[in-house]
Order: structure tokens, then sequence, then C-alpha cells
């Protein structure tokens, strides 16, 4: 890691999140494990840009991603293995392919060769002599075919941090510490497998070729991507500069509202990141709010049991999160005719699986004063028939976190999500 993570390096984060605690509600063991890379080549150049140490800096910006990740109020995934922390197994999968003729060193360097494995393009469907590793030139005098990759690189000027091998100092790849990661702690074959789609190829094509070179099996059963998040229909990316950086959203829009707006799309779709959607997602949530202000402690509604079916047949059906929150609108609409209060228990159950069943707690949050003071202007504005000044002192509640809903009992006061 060299920056801290964007909106777009959220969305897996919260989509497999997501999906365990669906699988554990379904009644499956779950083992969640998220790779961090903390060697790789943009690490040392943003590092030397910065004038700090490689390792200072993936350390600053693992806490970073921790922070960041943590204010999603997800839980953490059960394993987070560095690649720092796994040289020994990296170098003992490089042997082993280098034992099986998948894999040649060369000053210092150790290359996986592509055409040594037969099955190379299965995963991201594409024709051999079209592919691009996307290397850098560095090195490629090296390689026997221009198509293999980096398994091991040899130490060179601006690196200061290096790993003794059998081929001297240097360290690993980025598709091998992945690969070593899953492996040391999942094994080989283990079920789902998940990134974003930027990563099929060559990402992840090369960490399928070079696990089953390896041991003779898959990595993985499934492979799960998730769609892109776009900033003006390009994808968001650091190298882009389009970015939106995770922790900013959340202090703009709120915690709650990105998870609704993820939710919102389905998984493998790209999403667009912008205004009208984050203000359709904090809208959903203060709908739910409102809903949950009116419910009643007790038994769900006889209506309520065919919506919790659809809601979890949604998910059962490719994880698709926008048919699930219908059924949970649908709940929503149906607690809004219902003249007495209704019971929760159907809807708590559906909006824990998506990680927003707080918006069912109970909460009493008093106003500052500052706030105070403008609803109170406000009103004088109303009573004077000054709309134009009204409006504008309701915007400015809202600018500060806070709605302001008008009721027969004068106005009240909400905080935003």
């Amino acid at each position: 890691m060299y920056g801290r993570i964007h909106v777009g390096n959220a969305r897996p984060f919260v989509v497999f999140s997501l999906l365990k605690r669906f699988l554990v509600h379904e009644g499956y063991n779950v083992t969640l494990v998220a790779n961090i890379t903390d060697v790789n080549d943009k690490i040392y150049a943003a590092a030397n840009a910065a004038g700090v140490g490689s390792e200072q800096l993936a350390r600053e910006m693992i806490a970073a991603y921790i922070a960041d990740t943590d204010a999603l109020d997800l839980g953490r995934p059960d394993l987070e293995p560095l690649a720092s922390d796994t040289i020994g197994e990296i170098i003992e999968l490089i042997e082993r392919l280098i034992a099986r003729g998948h894999a040649y060193a060369v000053d210092g360097d150790v290359y996986f060769a592509v055409r040594s494995y037969p099955r190379y393009g299965e995963l991201s469907h594409q024709q051999i002599d079209q592919m691009d590793q996307g290397e850098d030139l560095e090195g490629a005098e090296r390689k026997r075919d221009s198509l293999d990759f980096a398994l091991w690189k040899r130490s060179k000027a601006g690196e200061d941090t290096a790993w003794d091998s059998p081929w001297g100092p240097g360290r690993p790849g980025w598709h091998i510490e992945c690969s070593a990661m899953a492996q040391s702690l999942l094994g080989v074959g283990f079920e789902i497998h998940g990134g974003g789609t930027d990563l099929i190829f060559p990402h992840h094509e090369n960490e399928a070729a070079q696990t089953f070179a390896a041991c003779g099996g898959p990595l993985a059963r499934l492979w799960v991507h998730n769609g892109m998040v776009r900033l003006d229909q390009q994808k968001m990316a650091k190298s882009v500069g389009n970015i939106f950086v995770l922790h900013e959203a959340l202090e703009v829009f709120g915690r709650d509202a990105l998870i609704m707006y993820f939710c919102a799309g389905h998984y493998r779709q790209p999403i667009e990141f912008d205004d009208e959607r984050l203000e359709q997602a904090s809208a959903s949530v203060d709908r739910v709010r409102e809903a949950a202000r009116k419910l009643a402690i007790g038994p769900s509604p006889p209506w309520s049991s065919p919506l919790r079916e659809q809601f979890f047949a949604g998910l059962a059906a490719d994880f698709n999160t926008p048919t699930a929150l219908a059924a949970v609108f649908d709940w929503v609409r149906e607690a809004n005719r219902a003249r007495d209060g209704v019971g929760d228990a159907d809807l708590r159950e559906m909006l824990d699986v998506l990680g927003l069943e707080n918006l069912l707690d109970p909460f009493v949050v008093e106003p500052p004063r500052d706030v105070l003071a403008l609803r109170d202007a406000r009103e004088r504005a109303r009573a004077n028939r000054d709309y134009a000044e009204a409006d504008r002192l309701r915007e400015q509640l809202r600018s500060r976190g806070w709605e302001v809903r008008d009721g027969p009992d004068g106005p009240e006061l909400l905080p935003r999500s």
C-alpha cells in the first residue's frame, strides 16, 4: 500500500464483508482473508518521492487503511497477512516452480515461463499471443518470452529493502505474493477468490497459473469479481487521478449512505460515484430510519414473511443486493401503511446482513447550540413568510449534518446519515 484508499478500493472490502455476513447467516463456516501488499514497485517509488523509507511508508499506509476501513463498521477480515511476513513461503513456491520446469532464474531475477503452462488464459479468456503483462521494460532482455512475468526481482538502485534468496538479494513480484499468502492460510482449492474486475488480467490469471503449475490443482474453486467504481465515466484509480478518498467520502456522505450506495448496485456491475447516487443513498437511509421510528418491539407482522424470503432469495441468486434492497423497501412501505406499530424482527435480520442494522437502533442526539440557533432563526423566517431565508437556513443546517422536519408539533432536528 502506497496511499490512502479511495472509494473504489473500498468496494471489494464492502462486497466481500457483506458476502461473509450472508454466508454465515446461511450456516456456512467462513474465513475471510484479505491480503495486504506491503512490498511492490509503487511503494518504492512513492517512498522515494516522499523521502521516507519504504517500510515506514508501508506501515503508515497500512495503519491508515485499517483506520479507514474500520470506519465502515463492518468488522475486520479474519486474517490480513502481509507479503513481508510471507517471504519464506514465497521463495519455497518459486523453488517448486523452477523444479517443475515452469520458471527460470536469470541474473538474480526469476520469471514464470507462461508457455510452459498450457492452460494459461483460462481465467481471462484471452488469446495468449494478444496478451501484455504490463511490466516495466527493464529486464525485458532477460526474459525468454516477452509474456513471461517476474516471480522474484533482484535489488535495484533506490530500493531500500531486500531479502536474501537462492538467486541473490531481492524481493518478490506482486503475483507470487498473493498466491503464497492465500495458500499459506487457506491451502489450495479454497472456495472463493475475490477482487475487482481490473485484476482478472494479469494478476488473477497469473495467480491461477503459478499455483496450478506448482501444486497441480486450482488455487480457488470460484473467482468472484466486483465491478469498478467510476468517476466521470472512468475507473476510479490513483493512476488516473480521479479518486475520492474513502475517509473524506465518509466525512461528506456518512457511513450508512456509503454502504447503501454500494448495496444499490449489483456487485458485478460498474457503478458511478456522483452526487445523484449518493443523495439517493442518503434518502434511502432516511426512509429506513423514519420507518424505524414507528416500529414497536414485538413479533413481525404476517405480511413481512414473503418479503424476508424475497430478500434472502435475492442474495442467494448471485448476491443480488439490489433485489434484496427492494424487499427491504417493500417492508418499509408496508410498515408505513400500518396504523399501529409493527415488529422489527425481520427487518433487523435483513439489515444486519447488509451491515445496516444500526438504522433500527434508537438514537437521541442533542443538537449543538449553534444548530439550535439556526433552527430558531429558520422558524422566525417562516413566521415572517421569508421563505427564501428559511430555505437558506435549512440548507445551512444540512451542511452541518442536520435535517429539519416540519410537523404539527413544530420543527424536529434529526442527524443526517
